[in-house]
């Protein structure tokens, strides 16, 4: 995620490092000039690299920002061609997310972003808009689900399908419980525990299915460590690699496992409901047989 602001007073730009240290304590990998700008860099290339290859981008919106990329002024109007033709070319909408510093929407958001929903931080970063923030860069808004009403008339097979809770996410690292190598020389020394947050805490049938999908996983790399997962809680654990591993490698294959486990719990549950569907059936037609013929007989 790269966060996008004017340098317009050192107090500003101490405001938006704080807003990259509280998002990169809750697990999200901030994208900051102040951190990740190095003397030498060439800052169009940087700005460049960072809007495109990001899966989102913070724009930290105050009057003076909306004036420099009006103007096309500086560093800020240069990130606004490049904001203005993702848009324009790939209609990645939510990408670009507005962040209100200072101001209202209407002095501070550019021209470009205008009738975009934003999120207003200028209170503080605490409290219910900046957890809204968090809850969207991990897609983890949850609207509660549609409960079947008791006056409902649907009685389809569909209908009858017991509700459940929306498909477990990975909702990101728990950065604070991370262990630490050995580095002792011994086979595996360099390697540790890196701890996963589950969106909520899955049921053994699905603990069973990601382990099994985990250790024969339908696409892998050679890199790939079968045996080192663990579900405990709403917690995934990799016990014998790197943090550098679940960037390169294990990312990619904890999202398949993690889908491939919601698609076969919902299978088995949908296959254990017809069975116990069948069985109810087949005792209320013995009853009524019963029932039918013991009316006839007479003592």
């Amino acid at each position: 995620m790269f966060i996008s602001y004017a340098w317009e007073s050192e107090d500003h730009r101490a405001w938006v490092r704080k807003l990259a240290d509280k998002l990169l304590s809750d697990g999200i990998e901030a994208i900051v000039d102040q951190y990740d700008l190095n003397l030498g860099d060439r800052l169009p290339q940087f700005m460049e690299q960072s809007v495109t290859a990001a899966d989102y981008v913070l724009i930290v919106c105050a009057p003076t920002y909306k004036a420099k990329a009006d103007a096309r002024v500086g560093g800020v109007g240069y990130e606004g061609h490049i904001i203005s033709e993702e848009l324009y070319s790939k209609r990645n909408e939510r990408k670009f997310i507005p962040v209100l510093k200072s101001g209202t929407f209407e002095e501070s958001v550019p021209t470009y972003l205008a009738g975009k929903l934003g999120i207003d931080l200028s209170n503080g970063l605490d409290g219910e808009n900046y957890e809204n923030l968090v809850a969207t860069l991990f897609h983890a808004k949850k609207k509660p689900p549609v409960r079947r009403s008791r006056y409902s008339a649907v009685t389809s097979d569909r209908a009858a399908v017991q509700d459940n809770d929306e498909p477990i996410r990975i909702v990101g690292i728990i950065v604070d419980e991370v262990t630490e190598p050995r580095n002792d020389g011994t086979p595996g020394s360099a390697l540790y525990r890196v701890p996963f947050r589950l969106s909520r805490t899955p049921s053994s049938l699905w603990k069973q299915l990601f382990l099994q999908t985990w250790d024969s996983p339908p696409r892998w790399s050679t890199m790939h460590r079968p045996g080192i997962a663990s579900v405990s809680g709403d917690k995934i654990i990799l016990d014998g690699t790197t943090i550098e591993e679940v960037r390169d490698v294990h990312r990619e294959t904890l999202l398949l496992c993690v889908d491939k486990a919601n698609a076969l719990e919902t299978h088995y549950l949908e296959l254990q409901r017809k069975e116990e569907e069948r069985k109810r059936r087949q005792h209320e037609e013995h009853k009524s047989n019963v029932m039918r013929i013991a009316d006839d007989i007479t003592f």
